[in-house]
């Protein structure tokens, strides 16, 4: 599916193109594009990471347009699903290992400044990134993140010892299940890529209205999961994926709070007020806990904020973008030591 122009694909992606890059022996595909014509000439480079089981495609609608805020680039997680980089060992899709990837992929591409957007997943993965590597990020725009939100006693204690004792056991069952049920399990999604589907926007696990995504990226989306079907061994590297994003959400909470709290940079929280999976009180708890942090929510809009308001997307984050054109401090902004 990668193009050396994406506009082969469609006018609206023209100048968006695939690349591979080496990032210490493994082979990276990811999209980008050069700023836009009267993009600030210091704008740092925006990197686009994207959520558990999607790919830097899923950036295609909102990558030409943020070029007029400098260089775009959106890379393959290892081991996602749909995506065309792949797996150097089992764990590597684990969020801690996403961020020490981005470490890599910046160095690979000799990025010392990045302005990141993590969707989902990927936005723990940014936070974390951001944790590890705090001189090269210079703004943090997280957009329905899975981050830590407010437990009762009696769901923490559920968590740390059922919720732990899953996490621990459930891996190793689950990828000997996607061994056998994997096909099936992307035979279930090719039905929601369906066009029918998508144009009477149903997909509850998303929540929001799927009828309003762009023509070219419905086609694109179901191209996508068509291809999953070829490789369905390709989900195994969903399971720690997802069982990192849980432990975060709800089990070894401290160090994602930690780095919360040690966030330097201006961040801006983006969040669809009818996504099923980060309620709203994971968000007012954020803004509690860091109130230095934009908020900006989406009013009918789902989990895929970017897939189906791609143009408010954009809007939102050139006008933070706009407001937060300086640096921050260098001395506030230091790698940690050892790092």
């Amino acid at each position: 599916m990668p193009y050396a122009d994406w506009g082969e694909r469609s006018p609206r992606w023209a100048g968006i193109r695939s690349e591979v890059v080496d990032v210490r022996g493994v082979a990276v595909h990811l999209v980008r594009a050069d700023a836009a014509p009267g993009a600030p000439p210091d704008g740092s480079t925006q990197l686009l990471v994207h959520p558990m089981g999607a790919s830097a495609v899923w950036w295609l609608d909102v990558l030409g347009p943020l070029t007029a805020h400098g260089p775009v680039v959106a890379p393959d997680l290892p081991g996602t699903v749909a995506g065309h980089t792949g797996l150097p060992h089992p764990n590597a899709a684990r969020a801690q290992n996403n961020a020490r990837f981005l470490r890599a992929f910046t160095d690979a591409l000799g990025l010392d400044h990045v302005v990141v957007h993590g969707w989902s997943t990927g936005g723990l993965a940014a936070l974390l990134f951001a944790d590890v590597a705090p001189k090269r990020v210079d703004r943090l725009v997280l957009v329905d993140a899975t981050l830590p939100g407010p437990l009762t006693a009696r769901q923490a204690l559920g968590w740390q010892t059922l919720g732990r004792l899953a996490l621990f056991a459930g891996p190793p069952i689950a990828r000997g299940l996607l061994g056998v049920f994997g096909r099936r399990l992307i035979d279930l999604k090719l039905r929601y890529a369906d066009p029918a589907v998508l144009a009477a926007g149903r997909l509850d696990v998303a929540g929001g209205d799927l009828s309003r995504l762009s023509p070219e990226m419905a086609a694109l989306w179901a191209e996508e999961f068509k291809q999953m079907r070829s490789r369905p061994g390709r989900l195994g590297g969903a399971v720690p994926a997802f069982a990192s994003a849980v432990s975060a959400m709800y089990v070894t909470r401290r160090p994602v709070e930690q780095a919360i709290d040690r966030v330097a940079v201006p961040t801006l929280l983006l969040w669809g007020d009818q996504d099923p999976l980060i309620e709203r009180a994971v968000i007012d708890d954020l803004i509690a806990r860091r109130p230095d942090w934009n908020l900006h929510v989406f009013e009918t809009v789902g989990h895929l904020v970017p897939l189906e308001v791609p143009d408010a997307y954009v809007d939102v984050v050139g006008r933070w973008l706009a407001e937060h054109r300086k640096p921050p401090d260098v001395k506030a902004n230091m790698d940690p030591p050892g790092v």
